[in-house]
């Protein structure tokens, strides 16, 4: 049977997560990528390394600033969005679906409990 976490989590550095299986989808919010404007290019992670839970991945470049972007799990990584390589402004106009950056195998489950719901995050912006 599948096992799908339809809500999205998120972490402190601004990722969103959703899980289906043991393979988690990574991108950032819709929030960072207002804050960092225009994005022109991205550099993706590489395929098959593993990762640890605040590891920064691959660098995410702006009109304004580059920013790294950190992986909330430890896992495998197993996919990256192709996409982005030719049109990195994918992140700008759908962040959260098919901006997605990366996908890994997580190692565990459990850290998901460390990241924050929707709800939580908004009130983490807040701040």
């Amino acid at each position: 049977m599948e096992k799908i976490m339809s809500e999205k989590k998120y972490s402190e550095d601004h990722e969103w997560v959703t899980i289906q299986n043991d393979i988690a989808t990574i991108g950032i919010s819709n929030h960072a990528q207002e804050s960092l404007g225009d994005i022109v290019f991205i550099e993706l992670p590489e395929i098959g390394k593993s990762v640890k839970a605040k590891d920064s991945l691959c660098v995410v470049e702006s009109v304004k600033a580059a920013s790294d972007i950190y992986s909330p799990l430890d896992g495998d990584i197993t996919e990256v969005n192709k996409d982005l390589e030719n049109d990195a402004s994918i992140i700008n106009q759908d962040a959260e679906n098919n901006g997605w950056i990366f996908k890994i195998k997580i190692h565990n489950p459990d850290q998901l409990n460390n990241l924050m719901n929707s709800d939580d995050y908004n009130k983490f912006l807040e701040k």
